[in-house]
Formats: structure tokens, sequence, C-alpha cells
């Protein structure tokens, strides 16, 4: 498998494209009017305390105030089943992290339960456990990494350090180094102290730790063994990065390139023609077959369909093999278009319960190569398939789309038969209330084509009906469902 890492820079956005065997699996943007702000530490101030829903709106200094439930508090033991209005009061300080960006009209998601990543380890200053990660298989390799992390910790108890916090190992700490786990866990250490002192100064509503830059967080995150190249188009931003690797990963540093070519590096991999793509509800599959993606706020459905797929043998295998392809290619979509929370597959029905079971397996064995946790349920009652996938940041759609301003985001418009009732309707409303000698209808080039051709019966009806004459005029802005009825 060969994986490579593509950095698009410019001052306005920053683009980063994780590609396998030539085709994009992920891509990240980050714009400088629109930063992510997930990892971000603040000290907040309770603005309204909720007790009917056990949470809070905490203002951070962003828009809209962000929200806290009573499950997100640390508390001590004996405080766990505290109600909301025990834990908080409005006006309190409070230092909080975020854990979901502001997607949609809802606000960041917070938690007091503090998390500071590095290469190697996470940091967990008010847990007191190692974890592993559950990605690190093998039996051995994760008795080793707890093991050095926990000489560490026992180390700085017997010099008698407090509150010395829990570690959770990395998936890339896999065949790390000791020295350089110990490296990662004194930094965090560190980092944490100067935090603690900024957390006594700081105003409410202010930052106190900001997570590194797109462009940093993907090469501490992503830049896994697998990874042959990162190419990075711009200069500058590559000597930021290899200074970066040089101190952090230097293991990796000869795989940082700079790409000066003419020809736009997203090109050369086609990457803008898939983000495009991604942007569709519709997804071609290569044996004829195709999926259909509708993402709702509540949740994502997925509608498997055989297409021009015809098969060669059974109608059972024709269904079977399109639904081996669609799980391959739903896993993929997923990442690409960043879809998290409820997803809903509705797979073609098989009977055959092997089937079954070997769709499931491939979507979890595609999945598994997934950065964000996902959780396949199974296959339910109605032979849907349901599975989560973590929702942090805003999905593909979310970041370069908005609602239509036609069709206000429904996807669907009236038709001009539709319009022209419903101005029918809205001139005996008029008619009842006002009196008035005639009436001028304001509408787009479709609608009047169609009052004047199709149902100018209709109109002289009308006309007859209220004994008022009806006039039209086209008006060149208005959007099919748009009109005025203007009293003359």
């Amino acid at each position: 498998m060969s994986e490579e890492i593509l950095i698009n820079f410019t001052p306005m956005e920053t683009r980063v494209a994780v590609v396998e065997n030539g085709m994009l699996q992920e891509v990240y943007i980050e714009r400088a009017a629109k930063l992510g702000i997930v990892g971000n530490i603040y000290k907040g101030k309770v603005v309204r305390v909720l007790p009917g829903m056990q949470a809070a709106f905490v203002d951070i200094g962003l828009d809209r105030a962000a929200f806290i439930h009573a499950a997100d508090i640390r508390t001590d033991n004996d405080e766990e089943h505290r109600s909301i209005s025990q834990l908080l009061r409005e006006g309190q300080s409070l230092v909080v992290q975020v854990t979901k960006d502001p997607i949609g009209t809802k606000g960041a998601r917070l938690t007091t339960h503090i998390s500071i990543p590095s290469r190697y380890l996470v940091y967990m200053p008010y847990a007191e456990h190692v974890g592993i990660s559950q990605r690190i298989e093998d039996e051995s390799e994760r008795e080793k990494l707890k093991a050095t992390v926990q000489s560490q910790l026992d180390q700085l108890h017997e010099e008698g350090v407090e509150n010395v916090g829990g570690f959770i190992v990395r998936t890339v700490a896999e065949g790390a180094r000791e020295k350089d786990i110990h490296k990662d866990l004194k930094y965090l250490r560190r980092l944490w102290g100067s935090l603690q002192e900024s957390m006594q100064t700081a105003a409410p509503a202010t930052v106190i730790y900001e997570d590194l830059p797109l462009y940093m967080r993907i090469l501490r995150d992503l830049a896994t063994p697998e990874v042959e190249k990162i190419r990075i188009d711009s200069r500058e931003t590559h000597q930021k990065c290899a200074e970066f690797v040089g101190k952090l990963i230097p293991e990796i540093l000869d795989r940082i390139e700079y790409y000066p070519g003419e020809r736009p590096i997203f090109d050369l991999y086609n990457v803008e023609d898939e983000v495009q793509k991604a942007l569709t509800r519709k997804v071609q599959l290569k044996s004829g077959g195709y999926l259909i993606f509708d993402q709702t706020e509540a949740m994502t459905t997925v509608d498997v369909n055989t297409g021009a797929y015809v098969g060669h043998k059974t109608l059972e295998e024709t269904i079977f093999k399109t639904n081996l392809e669609a799980a391959t290619a739903i896993g993929r979509q997923l990442r690409l278009r960043n879809l998290g929370g409820i997803i809903i597959l509705d797979f073609i029905d098989m009977e055959d319960v092997e089937h079954q079971r070997q769709v499931l397996r491939t979507l979890e064995k595609i999945l598994e190569k997934d950065h964000v946790k996902c959780k396949v349920t199974g296959v339910s009652e109605l032979g849907l398939v349901e599975m989560t996938r973590k929702r942090t940041r805003e999905s593909l759609e979310q970041v370069l789309c908005e609602p239509c301003a036609v069709c206000q985001g429904r996807g669907m418009l009236k038709t001009p038969e539709t319009v022209c009732y419903e101005i029918f309707r809205d001139i005996l409303r008029q008619h009842r209330a006002y009196n008035t000698e005639s009436y001028l209808v304001l509408a787009a080039q479709s609608v009047v084509d169609k009052l004047m051709d199709e149902e100018s019966d209709r109109v002289a009806e009308l006309e007859t009906f209220i004994g008022k004459t009806i006039r039209f005029q086209v008006e060149a802005m208005y959007t099919t469902e748009q009109f005025d009825v203007v009293l003359r």
C-alpha cells in the first residue's frame, strides 16, 4: 500500500489530501477566516444553566455560546450523579476544552476532561491510568509500551510529584524508541505546567491553549510509517514543517518534499475532481451500480442500487457483488465526505446469511483504516446496517457549501403550475380583504408563461368570478417560487 500526504497552502486556506494507491481517501480544509477549534482550551464563563437538559451554555469568546453536558464535567467520585445546578452556577469561571467544532446552528461542544496530544502520547492531567490504543494489536508490544510509560510515572511518584496524571499511548507509538516516548511525556508535563499558570491569570472567555495549525496536526497525527511521501507546495510551509518534524519526528524528515511544479499539486492526483464528486448525491460504482448519499441534520442515509449492473449468473450473486463493491466505496466516501453521527446503510436485500456476513466484514475491514472512531451495530430487523462515526468537525459539504437560496436547502422547487394556483388563492384572499379595481401579478418568466398559456382559461374564470382584471409582468430576478400580487 502506497500512501502520500499532499499539502496545498495559500494565505487564505490550507488543504491537505491523503492519497492511497493514487486515489484520494481524505481531505482536510482549514480557512484563515474560520479555523477549527477542536482541542483548544479556554477559560470560559457560564452564562446559562439548564436543569431540564442537565447542561449549560458557556461563553468562550465565540459568536455563539458553547454547550457542556453534566456528564462532561469532571467531578470527584462522590459527586458523580450531582445535577448540573449543583455543579455549575451562572457567572462561574470554568476551564474547558472543545470536543466538537460549531456545526450548523449548534455551538461548540465542551468538556472539562482535558487531554493534550503529542506525537506518541495523549496526556490526561486529571486521570490516573495508562491506556494503549486499541489499534495496536500485538500483545507483547502493548505490554512493552505500557511498562515504558508506567516506569516514568513511578519515577515521578518516587520523587514526590503529586497529580502526575494519566496517558494514552497512540497508535503511531508502535515500535517507537523508549527515549522518544519519555521525551514526549516530559514535554507534555512541562506544557501542562505552563497552562496551569495561564489558567490563573487568564480573563474569562479567552483561549489558554490552541492546537497546532492543520498542516502540523496532520504531520503529528497521520504521518505513520506507511506514508511514503509528504509533498508541500509552499516553500515557507515546507521550511516550517521540516523544523517541526526535525524536533518532534526526525525519522520522517527525509520523506518531506517541496513541490515546485507549475502544475497545481492537487491536479497531479485529480484531487479537485474527486472533491467535486464528493459534493454530489450520487456515487457511481465501477460495476454500473450506484450509491445515493442524503445528509440531514440528524443522520446520513446511504442507498445502494444495482443500476445498470445485471450480473452474469443469478440475481442473488448480482446483488451480493454490488453490495460488496458498495461496502468498500461507502468506507472511502465516509472518510472523504467526513460524514459523522448516525449513518444508515440500505444495502440491497440479501437472503443468504453468509452473504450478509461477508458484506459486513468487508465494511468493517475498510473502516479499520479510518482515523475516526466508527462502530457498526449489525443488520437491523428491517435489513438496514446501522453505524456511527464520531463527528468532531463539519462535513466536507458543510465546509464548502451553504443551503440553496432558491429552495432553502430542500433540494426541490415547486412547479410553475403549483405557483400559479398559489397566485390564484392569494388573489382571492386579497379580493375578500380589499376593494380594488385590478391586480398586477409579478412573477418569474416560467410562471407568467404558464399563466398566459396553459392556465389562461383559469385566469379568465377567476376574472369573471371576482369582476376584476388581472395583468401579469415578468420579473427577471424572481425565482420560480417568488411572486407578488399588487393592488391597482
